[in-house]
């Protein structure tokens, strides 16, 4: 049985592919040689040094290698050692009745009005609680948002509900990428990969916002833009990908301050939603023709 290696956007992590499936209908995933018990293939990975991830799925191998080595001088040896193995009759993942089913899910893509952001939706509930990361070092609550930060493309993040859009670098185009980064999120939800932990969420000014936590003590004027942006607002920009906090409102200017998140978060058309769309309807449902929207960075 012959292997085909395969480079993936991520450059720790290799992929040895099959001519055939080795397995049906079900993806592994192991961090260490404990989690692998059933699976002598990956168990006989771990004994190399550089192996930090084993991933089993479909028609292929993958493997993610810690930095002590490059793979340009270890993969040929790697993807001998899995054809000696299977050459042998060895078993790739063993059957029992202990493994976990893993729960089918989809996903699928969806165009944005930011020509930079993307939005991959679930099948399934993700999370109660929005966030936004801007970069891997506040990615901490979510596992998903570091692996996805490892991909070299990948500039911001936002997750909420049943969806995560992805905001890339113009460096390359969503037509290279897009089928990559729907199979990675679709195989590390089915694995049972950690999307979002809500309790290690920052209470941050920009998340005591969301949740609006001290929304009896505004003025009245503030709790009725509040009102009128988690009605009307939210759901639109929402199936943009994007969502809308409200910030602030100065009495004396009349200036609504917001914050723009995910694939709305610098979208070219989101001068013209803000007052075109937003301003004119705040306008019209408070009955002040002078409030004026703006949009502060998130």
């Amino acid at each position: 049985m012959k292997i085909t290696i395969k480079e993936t956007q991520n450059p720790t992590i290799l992929k040895f592919e099959f001519p055939d499936f080795i397995t049906q209908n079900e993806s592994f995933e192991y961090k260490n040689i404990d989690e692998a018990k059933n699976s002598p293939l990956a168990q006989q990975l771990f004994y190399l040094p550089f192996v930090k991830t084993v991933y089993i799925s479909g028609n292929f191998i993958a493997v993610e290698r810690f930095s002590i080595v490059d793979w340009k001088d270890v993969q040929e040896a790697v993807s001998e050692q899995i054809e000696n193995y299977i050459s042998k009759g060895g078993v790739v993942v063993l059957p029992s009745e202990n493994i976990i089913k893993k729960q089918p899910i989809s996903v699928y893509g969806e165009t944005t009005p930011n020509p930079a952001s993307l939005k991959f939706v679930v099948n399934k509930a993700l999370t109660k609680t929005a966030a936004e990361f801007k970069n891997i070092d506040e990615a901490t609550p979510s596992p998903l948002a570091i692996e996805l930060f490892k991909f070299h493309f990948v500039k911001e993040i936002f997750i909420a509900e049943n969806y995560i859009s992805i905001t890339k670098y113009d460096s390359i185009s969503w037509e290279e990428i897009t089928l990559e980064l729907r199979t990675f999120i679709k195989q590390f939800i089915e694995n049972g990969g950690i999307v979002l932990d809500e309790t290690k969420i920052v209470n941050d000014v920009k998340h005591e916002k969301q949740q609006i936590k001290n929304f009896d003590n505004l003025d009245t004027t503030s709790q009725q833009i509040i009102n009128i942006l988690e009605e009307y607002v939210k759901p639109a920009v929402a199936a943009d990908g994007g969502n809308i906090l409200f910030d602030s409102y100065n009495e004396t200017e009349k200036r609504v301050k917001v914050v723009l998140q995910g694939a709305c978060n610098g979208c070219p058309s989101s001068t013209f939603t803000l007052k075109s769309g937003i301003e004119n309807m705040l306008k019209d449902m408070l009955n002040d023709k002078d409030i004026i929207v703006e949009a502060i960075n998130g």
